[in-house]
């Protein structure tokens, strides 16, 4: 409902949340559930609501004045003397001539530009750069600042000048969150993740943090300095809410131009957010805990319905990539392939970098390097192998680059300046670069039709894409990016939408993939020819998920697939923020996300090596990479006993593949974030606030890494009201340790062969497949293992999610199964869901809505290929069950109506019970129970020699409930009530 008046309105919801507005001063105040007292999120609570729309100047929108050039501008040296801008580019006579730099000692001719920013010079070295640090800009007189209001309003550093034809123009606002004790987000920046202050008493930083996507050479660790990537959106949570339930709020700032955010944390009941971008419109969304969405879970989740959610990547992507700047040859592919089989150690994707191309030219390869790619790529693809090449977005300006030719004929590039018609010249990796508009549908369809086998030479279905430097980078650029004043094709300057670029370049990269995918399906249909005088059947083959990876994004890139924290150092602090990073990009809606393992520059020591893999296998996106100059980093590179602990970390991503899958299937059904922080998952513990080198897979595992030299133990802390039980398999350990909540459990051990600290959560089940293989397709119908860690009501759930694994049919023809599992100390119970139905805690509107971009993309209708579904038949080889009390007497399988035994191992000592071989399909049509009696009668009939399933290792207890039971019968034949306090004592 809602009801206005004189000096303000109200909207009342029916979940019983409500929005006030008041008209003077403007003020919105959204209160989530009905009995709160405070809102939970107030919009210019401190009145810093600006609009500053700018003025048109003389220098006129197109006018031949606008540049992004080098331009001179008077300043004062620290000793009052009168420099220029340019001052770093020359001596003490003056400037450099065009097309030279200053090496620190004279002018040089410039033969290019690196990604610092910086001229190269013939010689091999760079430009040299005076510190600006100590320039002042002399104050203008009266009448000059006045014709500069009127008509002037150009800025210039470092050696470039914008000149702002619009004049300046800004919009900001203040959201506060009352009662909030941390806020969370503001993705990407390398900080911690619960965000320091900017402003105010106890400020972390001197500076907001800020959103400009960079390519940001060699970045800097705990600075709220702009990085590859902008997610404008920020939580606030409050674990106490002032003695009522937990409370979480939200904000998403909508604007792509360069963004400041202001934090104030020393309210001490409160925090406040100031965001100030330079243009666009004040385009706020507010979201908070209510009735209907009543966890930050589903908080969290509810942001995919606005942005989209997280795709779906095929089942390979998930496994582990290797990269390097650069793999030489086909030689040297074949080298590393070779290793990794000899080896046995598992691995999905080898990476191509730009080396691999003829001379930067994009979807080319160089001919003497890489001579027969299609070949070198099936050779990959017999062992289930992908390849990954490099496509960046400069493309290189020349007339002979059939790339290039097209585009400029088809007139796509960027321009200089609005209304001009020269396109934007910049430099990068190929040396002089032109930059395609993909704000454009029409430039997005012409790009992904680049992706077509017949149009990129040498290709396979088998290979797939990274896009990098796609903030954009212009090596020659201000501050190694686009200047503001270049134009889209519509005439709209590029200020108003930098940190869009990454993300439009990413999703036409992903469109040309999956339009290739459903090329090579349709083609493989049609190559089935059907038998003479039948009719042909309905094309019955979905399009092939895309994988691309991205350096740069926006809110809503998770859409189009993965992204990384680019260019990291192989240092111990780069390995421990990485943890933070990810989380903030997971709780700003971009779950596929991953840190290069070991570090991109420099050369990791091996125990450095080895940490960082074994934590990188439980990241999302997981991946190693290394530069050129870094000594070789392959898992065998560092000897024994190094590579074993290398292979074994590596395996242990491959065992938790069913588990990552299905995590990630809630994350596209749902919205749900992969990997989680702790207090998302319990919101009502304060002493989760501040935990960011711990974390949650999914729901059910916690994971705590050693990422400091020389570490054998960790310290870890398990949020209050939940208990976890390690999760690691090791045949030394004696008993199972069984971790409460809300304490810190100290020492456990993290020794470098003991395994990443892995903790199930007591009431979960979750899969595993236990057979190391070379990759995930050899995986493909291998047996799951189940565990059950009992709660303390003696229950547990999980679920398994089964599709193809490759293909958009899950979402396009429902092409899917849930298994969803329920355990008691009567034991496990399974049942399945086939699409379109869904299962318990999946809402169908909601999936439904995450689902909807993808369908309408496939060759045949829902209804016709739902019915063809092949359900995977993979089968339960083993069951593992934590937290029972006593053995059970004996174990059988239900399927329906029939029943058998099934043998079993009871360890006393662990209280761990193993039920092997169940050999049933997880997924059969009929509901399947593993049943675990357990009674004072099983007791007796193991006394009295009745034909059971025996376990193997018996707990010696069990003999003496037996003749407990046994006694009590001789003397009066019923059991007791005694006998019945005996037998569970």
């Amino acid at each position: 409902s809602l009801a206005t008046g004189a000096t303000g309105a109200t909207w009342q919801f029916a979940d019983g949340s409500r929005v006030e507005l008041t008209y003077a001063p403007f003020v919105v105040k959204y209160y989530g559930r009905a009995d709160d007292a405070r809102p939970a999120a107030v919009i210019n609570a401190r009145g810093l609501l600006h609009y500053e729309t700018g003025v048109r100047s003389s220098k006129m929108i197109g006018s031949s004045t606008t540049s992004w050039d080098s331009a001179a501008v008077v300043e004062v040296g620290a000793a009052g003397e009168t420099t220029s801008a340019d001052d770093d580019q020359q001596s003490g006579g003056g400037a450099c001539p065009d097309g030279t730099a200053w090496n620190g000692r004279e002018c040089l001719e410039i033969v290019g530009y690196w990604e610092d920013g910086l001229a190269r010079f013939a010689d091999g070295s760079k430009e040299v750069k005076r510190d600006e640090s100590s320039k002042t800009t002399q104050p203008p007189t009266e009448e000059a600042a006045a014709q500069q209001e009127e008509e002037d309003f150009s800025e210039s550093f470092g050696g470039h000048r914008d000149d702002v034809p619009r004049g300046p123009t800004s919009v900001g606002v203040d959201v506060s969150f009352p009662g909030a004790k941390a806020v969370f987000g503001l993705a990407e920046h390398a900080t911690k993740f619960s965000l320091g202050g900017t402003i105010g008493a106890n400020a972390r930083y001197a500076e907001p943090y800020r959103f400009y996507n960079l390519d940001v050479f060699e970045y800097e660790l705990d600075v709220p300095m702009a990085l590859y990537g902008s997610i404008p959106l920020a939580w606030a949570h409050d674990p106490s809410s002032s003695g009522s339930s937990p409370r979480t709020a939200g904000c998403y700032w909508n604007n792509p131009s360069e963004t400041f955010v202001d934090v104030d944390k020393s309210d001490g009941d409160g925090i406040a957010l100031h965001w100030i971008s330079e243009s666009g419109v004040v385009d706020v969304f507010l979201m908070a805990t209510t009735a209907s969405v009543p966890t930050p879970l589903k908080l969290l989740a509810s942001f995919a319905s606005l942005v989209g959610a997280q795709e779906l990547p095929p089942v390979f992507a998930l496994g582990y990539h290797q990269c390097r700047w650069n793999y030489k040859d086909e030689k040297d592919v074949a080298f590393v392939h070779g290793q990794f089989e000899a080896l046995d150690i598992p691995y999905d994707v080898l990476w191509l970098d730009i080396e691999h191309t003829d001379g930067k030219r994009y979807f080319t390869w160089d001919d003497a390097l890489f001579p027969r790619p299609q070949e070198m790529q099936a050779n990959l693809s017999k062992t289930g192998r992908k390849m990954v090449t490099i496509v960046d977005p400069h493309i290189k300006r020349d007339p002979n680059y059939a790339v290039h030719a097209e585009a400029t004929r088809l007139r796509h590039y960027i321009k200089e300046a609005p209304g001009s018609t020269k396109d934007f010249d910049g430099w990068c990796w190929p040396g002089s670069s032109s930059y395609l508009d993909f704000t454009s549908p029409t430039v997005r369809a012409w790009w992904a039709d680049r992706f077509a086998l017949d149009k990129y030479v040498g290709s396979t279905e088998d290979l797939y894409t990274w896009n990098d430097m796609n903030e954009p980078s212009v090596f020659n650029g201000p501050e190694v990016t686009m200047p503001k004043t270049a134009a889209s094709l519509a005439g709209v300057e590029h200020r108003e939408w930098h940190n869009l670029y990454g993300a439009y370049f990413h999703r036409a990269t992903a469109e040309g993939l999956a339009q290739r995918g459903r090329a090579t399906q349709r083609a493989k249909a049609a190559a089935i020819a059907p038998p003479p005088g039948t009719t042909p059947p309905p094309v019955q083959h979905a399009g092939l998920r895309p994988f691309v990876l991205t350096r740069s994004f926006f809110a809503g890139s998770q859409r189009w697939g993965a992204v990384w924290t680019g260019d990291n150092a192989a240092r111990w602090d780069h390995l421990a923020i990485a943890a933070p990073m990810l989380l903030s990009l997971s709780t700003c809606g971009f779950s596929f996300a991953g840190a290069d393992a070991g570090g991109f520059f420099g050369d990791p020591e091996p125990e450095l090596m080895a940490r960082w893999i074994a934590a990188a296998a439980f990241t999302p996106f997981f991946r190693g990479h290394a530069h050129h100059d870094a000594k070789r980093r392959e898992p065998w590179s560092f000897g024994e006993p190094w590579t074993q602990r290398l292979r074994a970390a590596i395996a242990d991503r491959y065992v938790h593949l069913p588990y990552w899958y299905s995590t990630f299937a809630k994350a596209r059904f749902a919205g749900d974030p992969v990997m989680r922080p702790l207090w998302v998952a319990f919101p009502g513990d304060p002493a989760c606030l501040e935990i960011d080198d711990a974390w949650l897979v999914g729901g059910d595992l916690l994971v705590k890494p050693a990422v400091a030299p020389g570490v054998d133990a960790v310290d870890v802390y398990f949020p209050a009201g939940s208990s976890w039980v390690d999760a690691r398999p090791s045949s030394s350990k004696k008993t199972t340790t069984w971790y409460r909540g809300g304490a810190v459990a100290r020492g456990i051990g993290a020794g470098l062969d003991a395994g990443v600290p892995v903790f199930q959560r007591a009431g979960s089940i979750v899969p595993r497949q236990r057979r190391l293989r070379r990759s995930t397709q050899a995986m493909r119908t291998d047996p799951y293992e189940l565990t059950v860690v009992l709660d303390a009501d003696g229950r547990a759930t999980g679920d398994v999610y089964l599709d193809d694994q490759q293909t958009v049919a899950f979402a396009t023809r429902n092409a899917f199964c849930w298994v969803v599992l329920e355990a008691s100390a009567a034991g496990v119970e399974a049942r399945r869901y086939v699409g379109p139905d869904l299962p318990p805690g999946l809402d169908r509107a909601t999936s439904d809505a995450l689902l909807a971009p993808l369908r309408g993309t496939d060759d045949a209708a829902a209804a016709e290929a739902s019915s063809s579904f092949a359900v995977p038949e993979n089968r339960v080889e083993r069951l593992v069950v934590f937290g029972l009390d006593r053995p059970p007497t004996g174990v059988e399988l239900r399927v329906g109506d029939a029943t058998r035994p099934l043998d079993f191992a009871w360890d006393a000592a662990t209280s761990k019970l193993v039920v092997r071989k169940p050999d049933v399909v997880l997924a059969d049509p009929a509901t399947w129970t593993i049943a675990l009696p357990s009674s004072w009668w099983g007791a007796v009939s193991l006394a009295y020699g009745e034909t059971r399933s025996v376990p193997s290792v018996v707990q010696a207890s069990t003999g003496c409930r037996a003749l407990v039971g046994l006694l009590a019968i001789g003397r009066g034949g019923a059991p007791s009530s005694s006998v019945s306090r005996y037998t569970t004592s």
